[in-house]
């Protein structure tokens, strides 16, 4: 299927790896030209450097950290400036820290608003004109935890929610517009997180991380973590011309984890 997003613009956050960079290479793939952000520089310009080579499209390095306010309207000028336009705005961020309630202060909580919800709040506010103009999509990355709760991860299960809910509302208010707005969920995707987050697990359990996963994989229906591009996959379809009808719906990529009818 061709997507239609030859020449389009579009704005990865977080993407210098993990299913940022999926997202990023999915979007060459489609021959789109793109702008992608990370807090390494070294490894940002790397990423950049062999996406570009290896699709023969246009990328832009901007890096900066999602959770400073002026990273965020930076990112969005530099894009504009760089290429005129935004078709396609995919928010993203690195999960917070997977601890329990009890061990988790006010300083940790405001830290991980600043970093799931108002790195949302400011890459969306600051790019909207832009996607206005170009009658553009916007793609939230966040959780299966925004519809199935996951333990140990109190702060993503308490935050990501947010950012469905404005999700949501805005792509009743944006609609008329013809500005798109949609959610994807990924569930348990082998990347970096994960392996952050069940390391943690094994710590605590006192067993080895390849006993986790293979838990792990026995709770899935599909028997087994899902891969960075199917996440990937989904969010470039729902950017482009050809989900021209399809907006305010969170989809999950969870290899059948989630039970729920809704």
């Amino acid at each position: 299927m061709d997507l239609q997003l030859s020449n389009a613009v579009a704005v990865v956050a977080a993407a210098s790896q993990g299913i940022g960079r999926a997202v990023a290479e999915a979007f060459a793939r489609e021959g789109a030209k793109i702008v992608i952000n990370g807090r390494d520089e070294t490894t940002l310009r790397r990423t950049a450097d062999e996406i570009g080579a290896r699709y023969g499209v246009e990328v832009e390095a901007v890096a900066g950290d999602v959770r400073v306010a002026g990273d965020c309207l930076r990112l969005i000028e530099g894009t504009v400036t760089r290429f005129g336009k935004i078709d396609a705005l995919v928010t993203n961020a690195g999960g917070p820290p997977g601890r329990s309630f009890e061990d988790l202060t006010d300083e940790d909580w405001y830290a991980a608003f600043d970093l799931t919800v108002m790195s949302a709040v400011r890459l969306m506010r600051s790019a909207l004109p832009h996607l206005r103009e170009a009658r553009g999509a916007i793609v939230n990355l966040t959780s299966i935890s925004v519809k199935q709760p996951l333990s140990d991860i109190v702060l993503s299960n308490s935050l990501r929610p947010a950012v469905v809910g404005l999700g949501k509302t805005l792509s009743t208010q944006l609609a008329s517009a013809g500005v798109r707005v949609n959610d994807v969920a990924p569930g348990h995707i082998w990347t970096h997180r994960s392996k952050e987050l069940a390391s943690v697990r094994a710590a605590n359990d006192g067993i080895s991380l390849g006993e986790v996963r293979s838990q792990t994989e026995l709770g899935i229906p599909m028997r087994r973590y899902g891969e960075a591009e199917e996440v990937a996959n989904l969010v470039v379809f729902l950017c482009s011309p050809a989900a021209s009808y399809i907006t305010g719906t969170t989809v999950l990529v969870d290899g059948g984890v989630y039970k729920g009818l809704m």
